[in-house]
């Protein structure tokens, strides 16, 4: 995709070149459905995916922007529930790439133009509009009145982008939080807390915050959220893992602060029932990838991708086996941008075996043998395997019916849904440019 060769550089943050792209389309970042901005290092998908499916409990159209795409590129552009056809992504592109002229643009911008041009031609109630990257001068960070700006777990990750402390981390993040528009803030730690309040208060933007204003926990088997306005009794959510009870308190607090009247208790229990989030604690079912494994092994697959990500993967593989113990499998790849010690040291003591491999089609994949080194560095059994395949008929031979966790990228997870469903996975990754 030549898109990808507009501008030489992997990551650019910078809204000057967006918002005289924007400018030159007529501004339609002025024209969206009112829009609910999500930033933060872990479960800005999964908050996303809560909200968007308790809004349609009660059939509101509801437009999404991701990044990244899992299989097919234009995943990243939700219209009313549906992605966007593929003809029509590809005349946006090109509109903006005759807007743009011979200027510098990213890659990540210019799809950035062309999902509001979309999104501001197709009337919908809700945008739910993810970040790329950070938050302050992220292309998303356009919009100048969100109806309400979400920022979820925050920890160390992109550093070289965002700065080398959590707090510097947290300010970039908090850049999204905008005067008179109410932020909620997830379950953080207390200096992350207080640097965001502090922006906060800076800009004249009223946070919400877990643990304080609201709390969404387990209770005999339910999921309660409490805030100012009352309990609600819950189902528990429908995606795996315990760290998807804060997620699911992200959207429970952001619907709240809506506070829009078509959208009752009843569909934020529908929402949290019926949720669902490919690549996210995702058991794969039939599919061609089981042709690899016996009939009883289970495959797991997840998406999270840096060293904040790490424990709560783990916690939710300790879940699993506390219902029914399994020895467990990890196929494991993950990007040079990522630290793969810090992601597979929480499995020391849980995994039997950590099975090692490159990400297919990506330059800046890490290579199998580094990470064996670095599983084999944290007291892990492991070994390397040249695709996805392969790695599965090596964890077969390990264990008769392991529990195989399949995990370390969304890139990688994108290939593995992409094989499991026989589908062709896009070209266009992301992974080396923005």
């Amino acid at each position: 995709m030549r898109l990808l060769e507009l501008h030489p550089k992997i990551i650019d943050l910078s809204l000057d070149r967006m918002e005289r792209l924007l400018a030159r389309l007529g501004n339609p970042e002025r024209k969206l459905p009112p829009t609910i901005h999500i930033a933060g290092t872990n479960g800005k998908g999964s908050t996303l995916a809560f909200t968007r499916a308790i809004m349609e409990a009660v059939g509101l159209k509801v437009h999404t922007y991701i990044s990244p795409h899992l299989v097919r590129f234009h995943e990243r552009i939700g219209l009313a529930g549906k992605p966007i056809a593929e003809a029509d992504l590809v005349a946006l592109l090109e509109e903006c790439e005759a807007a743009n002229g011979k200027e510098p643009i990213t890659f990540f911008e210019i799809t950035t133009a062309a999902a509001f041009l979309a999104y501001a031609r197709k009337p919908a109630d809700y945008l739910l509009l993810e970040v790329g990257l950070g938050g302050r001068l992220d292309a998303t960070n356009v919009v100048a009145k969100p109806a309400v700006c979400v920022i979820t777990s925050i920890g160390l990750d992109h550093q070289q982008y965002l700065g080398e402390t959590i707090q510097e981390i947290a300010r970039e993040k908090a850049g999204i939080l905008k005067r008179g528009c109410v932020g909620v803030l997830g379950s953080n730690s207390p200096g992350v807390r207080e640097e965001i309040e502090q922006v906060a208060l800076k800009v004249g933007a009223p946070l919400t915050i877990a643990n304080q204003d609201w709390q969404s926990y387990t209770q005999h088997g339910r999921l309660v959220f409490q805030d100012e306005n009352g309990l609600l009794d819950l189902p528990m959510p429908a995606l795996a893992g315990p760290h998807q009870v804060d997620n699911a308190g992200n959207a429970i607090a952001a619907i709240r602060a809506l506070n829009d009247p078509r959208i009752t208790d009843e569909a934020i229990a529908t929402g949290l029932r019926t949720v669902t989030w490919p690549a996210r604690m995702q058991n794969l079912g039939a599919g061609h990838l089981r042709e690899f494994v016996s009939a009883n092994t289970e495959v797991w697959l997840d998406g999270g991708h840096n060293a904040p990500a790490g424990p709560m993967v783990a916690a939710a593989m300790r879940e699993l086996s506390a219902r029914l113990p399994k020895p467990l499998v990890l196929i494991w790849g993950m990007l040079n941008t990522k630290s793969p010690s810090g992601f597979i040291a929480n499995f020391k003591g849980l995994a039997e075996a950590v099975i090692c491999l490159p990400i297919p089609d990506e330059v800046n994949t890490i290579p199998a043998n580094e990470l064996v080194a670095a599983a084999q560095g944290e007291g892990l059994k492991a070994l390397a395997a040249s695709s996805i395949e392969q790695a599965l008929r090596e964890a077969s031979k390990l264990f008769p019916n392991p529990r195989i966790l399949i995990c370390g990228s969304l890139y990688l997870a994108g290939h593995v849904l992409a094989l499991h469903s026989g589908e062709e996975a896009s070209k266009v990754s992301g992974a080396a440019k923005r």
